[in-house]
C-alpha cells in the first residue's frame, strides 16, 4: 500500500511553487493538453476547491492576464480554503469563495446567479470507504451534480473538466458529456497516482441548442 502520509515528487514540488496540494499539476496537464480557459476574460466555477490550489491556478492565470479586471472566480466546498500560500490572492474582488454542500439548493442558487461561466472545474471526491464499488458510485454521484451545474451554469461554448472514480457507470456520464458539448474525453494526467481509480471527463464547446 503506498504511503500518502510522505510526500511524494509533486507534493514537494506544489509546496515549493506555492501550492497547498499537488492536485494543482493535474489542471496543469489537463489546461496544457485542452485548452480549458482560452477564452478572455475567463469566468470560471470550481467545485470542491479546497484546499485551493485550483483556484489558486486560475488567480494566478488571471494576475498574468491583460483582461484580469474582466474575469472572475467563484469557487464552493464543505471546507475552507488554506490561506498558507494565496498572498492575499483569495481576498482579491474577482474572486467569490461560499464555504457549503454543494449539492445544496442555497449553494446552487448563490452560484447560479454568479453566472455564466467559461469554464467549470471539480476535483471533488468523496469521503472514500475503501470499498471501491461504494466509493466509485459516491463518485459518480458527485460527478453527476458538477454535470448539472455545466447543464445550467455554462455559457454556450464552454468547456467542463471533473474527477470520477473509474468504474461503475461513470462510462455513462460519459456518453452524457458527448450530448452537451462538441468533444468530450476521458484524460488521466501525468501527476495522478499511478494506483488511483482517479480520472478526468473533459467536455469542450458546450452546444448552443442546449441550456
Amino acid at each position: 500500500m503506498a504511503d500518502y502520509k510522505k510526500p511524494d515528487y509533486w507534493q514537494q514540488k506544489a509546496r515549493k511553487e506555492g501550492y497547498p496540494a499537488r492536485s494543482v499539476y493535474k489542471l496543469m496537464e489537463i489546461d496544457e493538453k485542452f485548452s480549458l480557459f482560452k477564452t478572455s476574460p475567463i469566468r470560471v466555477l470550481d467545485l470542491g476547491a479546497a484546499p485551493g490550489s485550483w483556484s489558486l491556478y486560475l488567480l494566478r492565470l488571471m494576475q498574468r492576464s491583460k483582461t484580469a479586471g474582466n474575469s472572475f472566480l467563484a469557487a464552493a466546498d464543505l471546507s475552507p480554503l488554506s490561506r498558507e500560500y494565496d498572498k492575499g490572492l483569495f481576498d482579491s474582488g474577482n474572486f467569490f469563495f461560499i464555504q457549503g454542500d454543494i449539492t445544496g439548493v442555497a449553494v446552487r442558487e448563490t452560484l447560479f446567479a454568479k453566472g455564466p461561466y467559461s469554464t467549470i472545474i471539480s476535483d471533488a471526491a468523496p469521503a472514500t470507504t475503501g470499498n471501491h464499488t461504494v466509493d466509485a458510485a459516491r463518485s459518480l454521484e458527485l460527478a453527476e451534480t458538477v454535470f448539472f451545474y455545466a447543464e445550467n451554469a455554462l455559457a454556450p461554448g464552454g468547456n467542463l473538466a471533473l474527477k470520477v472514480f473509474q468504474g461503475g457507470d461513470s462510462a455513462t456520464l460519459l456518453k452524457r458529456m458527448k450530448t452537451l458539448f462538441g468533444t468530450a474525453k476521458s484524460f488521466k494526467p501525468q501527476s495522478c497516482r499511478g494506483e488511483s481509480v482517479e480520472t478526468y471527463f473533459v467536455g469542450l464547446g458546450k452546444e448552443y441548442n442546449v441550456k
